[in-house]
C-alpha cells in the first residue's frame, strides 16, 4: 500500500506535535510495510498512491484544498482531525485586542481573522487561504469534513467534538491515539548524565513552547514561593515573545531556562524529574504528558480538551487561570508516590506500533468504503 501523508506548510518550519505525529505514524508503518510519502504541497498528483491521508482539521486552508484534489483524481481520503479550539483561552487570558474581539466574535471568525493576518504579515496567501476567506473558515471545515471517508481522531472526546460542532451525522471514524516512541522513552535503559542529575534531580518540569495557551506564566507564578525547582524545556512560540519576555521577568531563582533539548536527551530530564507539568488550555492530549509518564513523572494537567481521556484519574488537575489550584496539585503531585499503573498504561496502550495497526485499520476501511461508492455510481 502507498499512502501520501499531507499537512500544513509550515510542517517543518515551525514544528509542532503534529510534525511529531506525523513522522512517527510514517515511521512505523513502514515497519508494517507501506511505503509513505510526506508533502505539504496543495494539489500533488496522486497516481501513484493508494489513499490520501491529510493532518490538521484546524488548518483548513491547506486541508480543503488537499482532500478536494484527492477527491477529484479518485482517492479515498482519510482525515487526523487534531481538532480543538482555543476559545477558552482567546476569551479568558489571551489579553489585549486578540482578547477582546474573542469576546465579541465566534471561535470560527477568530480563526478567519488569523488566516487573514497571516495572509497580510506573513504573506500566506494561497489557493487555500484564498477558498477561506471567500467561504469563510467555518464553511470550508465543514466541506472538508463532507469530503473524508474516514476520520482518525486522537480520542472519543475529539471525534464528538468534530460531530457536534460541524453537525456530522453516519461518519466512519478509528482513534487513534496519540503515542510515546519507547524506544527514546524508555525508563529502564536511560542513563542518565552525571550533571543532569546533580543539577535536575527531583525538579518539576514542563516541556513545551512557551506561549499563552500553555499557561507557563501562571506555572512560574505558583511555583515562586515552592520550595522546587522549575525547569522550563522549549523555544518561545514565533508570536509569543512578549508572553515569553513576561515569564523570564516573572520567573524567580528556582526556574531555569533551557530552551529547546533534542528529543533523545529529553528523556534523561524527565527521568530525573519528580513531576511534569502542562497546565494548558487544551491538548489533544500533549506527547510531552505521556513521555513523562512513560518516564515515571507524576502530571499536573488541566481537563481542557481530552487530557481525561487519556489520564483519567491517574494524574493531578488544576485550572490554567487559577494560581492557587496550580500550587495545590504540585505540592500534591509532589508528594505523592507514582502510580505504576499509569507507567503501564503508557506503556501497552499509547504506542506508536499501536497507533500504526489502528491507522492501517482505518486505511482499509477507507478503501474499502470508496469502492463501495465508486460501484453505487
Amino acid at each position: 500500500m502507498r499512502v501520501l501523508f499531507l499537512s500544513r506548510k509550515s510542517l517543518f518550519s515551525a514544528p509542532g506535535g503534529d510534525t511529531t505525529q506525523i513522522l512517527k505514524t510514517a515511521e512505523y508503518l513502514e515497519n508494517l510495510g507501506l511505503k509513505i510519502d510526506i508533502s505539504t504541497e496543495l494539489e500533488p498528483n496522486l497516481k501513484d498512491y493508494d489513499i490520501v491521508h491529510v493532518f490538521n482539521l484546524m488548518r483548513g486552508q491547506e486541508a480543503y484544498i488537499q482532500v478536494l484534489n484527492a477527491k477529484k483524481q479518485g482517492k479515498p481520503v482519510s482525515l487526523s482531525t487534531i481538532y480543538g479550539l482555543y476559545t477558552e483561552y482567546e476569551k479568558k487570558a489571551s489579553g489585549g485586542i486578540r482578547q477582546k474581539l474573542a469576546n465579541l466574535l465566534s471561535p470560527y471568525q477568530m480563526e478567519y481573522l488569523k488566516i487573514l493576518a497571516r495572509a497580510i504579515r506573513n504573506r500566506e496567501l494561497h489557493k487555500g487561504s484564498i477558498q477561506i476567506l471567500l467561504k469563510g473558515y467555518y464553511k470550508v471545515l465543514k466541506e472538508t469534513c463532507n469530503m473524508v471517508d474516514v476520520f482518525f481522531p486522537n480520542s472519543e472526546s475529539e471525534i464528538q467534538r468534530v460531530i457536534n460542532d460541524f453537525q456530522l451525522s453516519n461518519i466512519k471514524y478509528i482513534i487513534v491515539p496519540n503515542a510515546v516512541d519507547l524506544k527514546i522513552f524508555d525508563y529502564h535503559n536511560v542513563k542518565v548524565e552525571k550533571e543532569i542529575e546533580e543539577k535536575f534531580k527531583d525538579c518539576i518540569l514542563c516541556v513545551a513552547r512557551i506561549e499563552g495557551r500553555k499557561s507557563q506564566l501562571n506555572l512560574v507564578k505558583a511555583i515562586k514561593d515552592l520550595p522546587y525547582k522549575l525547569v522550563l524545556i522549549g523555544k518561545p512560540a514565533p508570536n509569543h515573545m512578549k508572553y515569553y519576555e513576561r515569564v523570564r521577568k516573572e520567573a524567580g531563582n528556582n526556574v531555569i531556562f533551557l530552551g529547546q533539548i533534542n528529543h533523545e536527551k529529553l528523556a534523561q530530564y524527565y527521568k530525573v524529574a519528580k513531576v511534569h507539568a502542562l497546565i494548558s488550555w487544551m491538548e489533544t492530549p500533549g506527547l510531552s504528558s505521556l513521555e513523562a509518564a512513560a518516564m515515571k513523572c507524576n502530571l499536573v494537567i488541566t481537563k481542557k480538551g481530552d487530557t481525561y481521556d487519556y489520564f483519567k484519574d491517574y494524574a493531578f488537575y488544576c485550572e490554567p487561570d487559577n494560581v492557587e489550584s496550580i500550587k495545590k496539585s504540585i505540592i500534591n503531585a509532589y508528594n505523592s508516590p507514582f502510580n505504576e499503573e499509569l507507567f503501564e498504561l503508557v506503556r501497552k496502550k499509547y504506542t506508536w506500533e499501536n497507533t500504526a495497526k489502528e491507522t492501517l485499520k482505518g486505511y482499509e476501511l477507507a478503501i474499502k468504503l470508496h469502492k463501495e461508492k465508486l460501484k453505487e455510481n
